[in-house]
């Protein structure tokens, strides 16, 4: 995502209504079950007790069991075969002007994801329009009429997918390899540095942290731009981790804030919101 809006297209006409979903959302996160919370320390003990430094598939095997709650990779797939979710981003335009987005995005899990289906319908001060990606195609939706998002504003939607928290957490299925890149402090928090790479050649580097095993950063480079996105407010949604918040930066300038106001999932999803018409 460069300084134009992440999810900005330059063929839009005027108005959109964006696709209602029929489906509730959870009011509010999840509490972490006490059980949960003295697995996780155990987990985090037994790894700072190994005699031999971890390899870069046991921390993210470790994350992985972390951000399914101690189920793993088992409870990710059970229980966010679909997901809706509702929140808003503060963007910078390529203009220098902050614009405040409202979205809601709906996807149906995949194999992998390359076979992902993935909508998001934004909501802008003058304009509403949507972006999905289904059958590893992205297309745009405006007033029900399809559109051929401008080549960056399709590079930018799906860095979101491709260096998103999923390139880590679901590796195996994608086919990429992890590498361990390093292991220091940054700002007193110490962090495993692991380098994923699916098989299109996308590099992510994600920081992990060695006292949580949550990502904290994100690393990766598009069309010679660096960009980093934080995450923030971490808290269990239906059993799994969420962060609630995240920030993105593009070399080093903030282009992104976006927060996470609702988040559900296993709600049965209409699959006709990702077809081109």
């Amino acid at each position: 995502m460069q300084f134009r809006n992440i999810f900005a297209v330059a063929c839009i006409l005027a108005g959109l209504a964006i696709s209602a979903f029929s489906q509730s959302v959870t009011p509010s996160p999840s509490p972490t079950p006490k059980a949960s919370k003295r697995n996780q320390q155990r987990l985090v003990a037994n790894n700072k007790d190994a005699k031999v430094a971890p390899t870069a598939e046991a921390l993210a095997e470790s994350a992985i069991i972390i951000y399914g709650g101690l189920g793993g990779r088992k409870t990710l797939d059970q229980i966010r075969k679909t997901s809706i979710e509702r929140g808003k981003m503060s963007l910078v335009n390529a203009q220098g002007q902050t614009e405040q987005v409202n979205y809601v995005s709906a996807a149906v899990r995949g194999e992998n994801l390359d076979k992902e289906k993935i909508r998001i319908d934004q909501e802008y001060p003058s304009i509403k329009y949507s972006l999905v990606y289904s059958d590893a195609k992205t297309f745009g939706l405006y007033n029900d009429a399809i559109f051929t998002p401008r080549g960056d504003a399709t590079q930018q939607f799906e860095n979101r997918i491709f260096h998103g928290l999923e390139a880590l957490l679901r590796y195996k299925e994608n086919g990429s390899t992890v590498e361990l890149a390093g292991h220091d402090k940054i700002m007193g928090v110490d962090f495993y540095f692991i380098d994923v790479t699916d098989k299109a050649g996308r590099k992510t580097r994600f920081y992990i942290s060695s006292k949580t095993y949550r990502v904290m950063m994100i690393d990766y480079e598009d069309n010679g731009v660096k960009y980093r996105r934080k995450f923030y407010d971490y808290n269990y949604a239906q059993g799994t981790l969420v962060p609630f918040r995240s920030t993105l930066t593009a070399n080093d300038k903030i282009v992104e804030d976006s927060e996470v106001l609702t988040v559900t999932y296993g709600q049965k999803i209409d699959e006709n919101l990702f077809k081109a018409g």
